[in-house]
């Protein structure tokens, strides 16, 4: 087993937020967040998110997998389960991970024409 996998196994990211509308109606120009998750470990990520709000309980766990040695970009948009994350709505997320593994959050704003897409390294907590 590789145990010099970079990495930790609890990332907070403090600033969430999917903006309600889009420019446009395909998937590339839908506004979204992504956690990009790397693992170069050789056994699976599995994967908890907590979503945390400012009026109102955490909502979670969102469960998702990362093979081992791969990357996973997991679309905040996508979750459902236990129920979707909400649009317009400013929340911050708490990752957890059996394994070392690193995160990034990704959003893409397109709801005007000049679109912003910002990304940064989530904090290792």
């Amino acid at each position: 087993m590789n145990n010099n996998s970079p990495g930790a196994r609890r990332w907070a990211v403090a600033e969430g937020y999917i903006p309600a509308s889009s420019t446009g109606s395909s998937r590339e120009l839908l506004s979204h967040e992504a956690l990009c998750v790397l693992n170069t470990g050789d056994a699976p990520a599995h994967l908890t998110l907590t979503l945390y709000f400012t009026d109102r309980e955490p909502t979670g766990p969102y469960r998702c997998e990362v093979p081992p040695r791969r990357t996973r970009h997991v679309r905040l948009n996508d979750l459902t389960n236990p129920e979707p994350v909400p649009r317009g709505t400013e929340y911050s997320m708490l990752l957890e991970s059996d394994v070392p593994v690193v995160v990034q959050h990704t959003r893409l704003d397109s709801r005007q024409n000049a679109l912003a897409l910002m990304s940064t390294i989530a904090y290792p907590a």
